[in-house]
């Protein structure tokens, strides 16, 4: 019997669900021993991801879920061929469930390869992203740091790595920029605003000292441990804050970022400069927030097109 490396007790019954549609598929399906090795790492990553976000049975997945899943998986750089078989194991895998009426929904159902780059980014309104940064509010330590947070998540786009990974020396207060090592060790330079740079300076000048054990540690955003932030930490950040602002959307660290990226766009920021600020490799992958202000481009045609 399979085991997942995941180890979290919570996902045995994940684990043992899993290990049966492997048996399925190789001994009634016959599938061979390749196929089954694909799908089973297939279904791994599907579960870490799944895990991260808190979601311990199969029938809490929504259709949101594994389309965030797919474009966290995009953003990491793997192929879309990678990705679209990586869809076809999750499609397989919840078809068995439903059969076996292991499952109340399959939401993988409507899901299509081809389609599925056309699907939007799930994006804040301006007004949802000015609720948001408004939770964190007083003089709490707690407060302070994770406003600074969320203030430089919005105001640049950065990955939750990329956050978690922020080292003091990163910042460059008085030229108004970061410095961020991102995927490949490709260093680029990010420009953040007036109100990311107050929050910032307040936590770090009269509340960041309040986190630190070790006189020696670098990194900007602390736990009350002293250690850096998780993915899985900053993901739990924002979900509590975004629930407190009474935000009923799917929110994640992804959705600061693509909401960063959309409202550039929607005010007129080219897309070469989106995508050096993304840290994207291929213009490809910045292209998807074309789709997002459908308003603004009909907007810009009324406006401009002479037969409008």
């Amino acid at each position: 019997m399979w085991v997942s490396p995941l180890g979290d007790r919570r996902l045995l019954s994940m684990n043992i669900l899993i290990n049966q549609f492997l048996d399925y598929i190789s001994l009634e399906l016959g599938l061979s021993p390749n196929t089954r090795e694909a799908y089973q790492s297939d279904l791994v990553s599907f579960c870490a991801f799944l895990d991260a976000h808190n979601v311990s049975s199969f029938n809490d997945v929504t259709r949101q879920h594994v389309l965030d899943y797919m474009m966290d998986e995009k953003e990491r750089g793997l192929a879309v061929n990678s990705i679209s078989r990586r869809l076809v194991a999750i499609k397989m895998f919840f078809r068995y469930m439903q059969r076996e009426n292991m499952l109340d929904k399959n939401v993988t159902d409507v899901m299509d390869s081809p389609h599925l780059w056309r699907v939007l980014p799930g994006v804040l309104s301006a007004t949802e992203v000015d609720r948001l940064l408004a939770v964190p509010v007083g003089n709490d330590r707690i407060a302070v740091r994770d406003k600074a947070m969320l203030e430089l998540m919005y105001a640049t786009g950065l990955r939750v790595s990329e956050v978690a990974e922020l080292q003091l020396e990163d910042l460059h207060f008085d030229e108004g920029y970061l410095r961020c090592m991102g995927k490949g060790m490709k260093e680029r330079v990010i420009p953040f605003g007036s109100k990311a740079s107050d929050s910032l300076h307040r936590y770090i000048v009269e509340f960041r000292d309040k986190f630190v054990k070790d006189p020696y540690e670098r990194t900007l955003f602390l736990t009350y441990r002293g250690t850096k932030f998780s993915r899985k930490g900053i993901w739990k950040n924002i979900k509590k804050y975004a629930l407190s602002a009474g935000i009923t959307k799917n929110v994640s660290p992804h959705t600061l970022r693509h909401s960063f990226a959309s409202h550039l766009l929607a005010n007129g920021a080219p897309l070469r400069v989106i995508q050096e600020m993304l840290g994207h490799s291929d213009i490809s992958t910045t292209q998807i927030y074309t789709h997002v202000d459908q308003g603004r481009l009909r907007s810009v045609h009324s406006d401009f097109h002479p037969r409008a």
